[in-house]
């Protein structure tokens, strides 16, 4: 899919209880129509600042349309970014996005979840690494677990996409693989000068020339259970909850077909197969192919 032809992406996370297998990261992308939202403990449309707010300066943050709608701006003088008000536990998310448009080489939008324990942290990405005119968007995704990283994969980003699986990664601490299942996570996205690394690993820069760079975002909604003052018992206690529902322990084979397509279609790195990274795999690799 063409950096032309991008007009609205839904991503959304799942992220489960201490009990079950999954992260699941799936995204829907259309022209027109995109991922619907979890209406949480909101209904109805919810505004920007319901549940977020920005982390930059006026120059580089817009709020439009009586807050259903916001930009992040690049340029040369700063970044940009916003997060979530509250922390989260166990759920999902979801949130529209129109990527920059024409030349966004070198430039990164990121879509994240983050604890707040430097060193130890938990996090999952999407990162949209930008691409010359004509060519198409990249999309990284990661996963830390107790401040461990290094789990990449990049898929490049085609041009319909309807609530497809595009990463699973299991839950393994039973071989000693950390994962994210106790901290809670804010909702964060920031738009950044990637050169060095992100189109062609750094070969192409960004141009000044095109900026400003602007990312716009809409649909705000969180269903999710939210964590105050770090507590999080009462969110583990929540065994009846959505989340534990069996269609939400792993997937169904229409998805592993779904992932398997996607990886023999569209993936470009595995950070399991990096054999100059880990001449060995990493352990969990071997329990998770897809």
């Amino acid at each position: 899919m063409s950096e032309a032809n991008v007009k609205l992406v839904g991503v959304v996370w799942r992220w489960w209880t201490p009990h079950v297998m999954c992260v699941i990261w799936t995204m829907a992308m259309n022209m027109i129509t995109v991922l619907g939202q979890g209406t949480g403990s909101l209904t109805g449309a919810v505004t920007f600042l319901e549940n977020y707010e920005s982390q930059s300066d006026s120059q580089h943050f817009r709020i439009l349309n009586d807050g259903h709608q916001v930009q992040l701006v690049l340029d040369e003088y700063a970044a940009s970014g916003f997060g979530s008000k509250y922390q989260y536990l166990f759920g999902k998310i979801g949130m529209r996005m129109k990527l920059v448009p024409g030349n966004s080489a070198g430039t990164v939008t990121a879509y994240y979840m983050s604890s707040q324990t430097p060193g130890l942290h938990d996090e999952m990405d999407f990162e949209f690494l930008g691409n010359v005119t004509g060519q198409p968007y990249i999309l990284q995704t990661n996963i830390y677990a107790n401040g461990e990283g290094k789990r990449e994969q990049r898929i490049y980003l085609w041009f319909y996409v309807d609530n497809t699986p595009i990463r699973v990664f299991k839950n393994n601490k039973d071989i000693g693989v950390p994962y994210p299942d106790s901290k809670p996570v804010g909702i964060y996205s920031t738009i950044w000068n990637g050169e060095n690394w992100a189109t062609n690993d750094g070969w192409v820069k960004l141009n000044w020339t095109y900026a400003p760079f602007v990312a716009t975002y809409e649909s705000f909604n969180v269903d999710a259970c939210r964590v105050d003052n770090g507590d999080t018992a009462s969110c583990m206690a929540q065994t009846s909850s959505w989340w534990m529902s069996s269609e939400y322990q792993t997937l169904g084979a229409y998805q592993v077909n779904q992932l398997e397509w996607v990886r023999n279609n569209y993936l470009l790195y595995d950070y399991c197969a990096d054999r100059k990274r880990s001449p060995a795999p990493p352990p969990e690799c071997a329990r998770n192919p897809l």
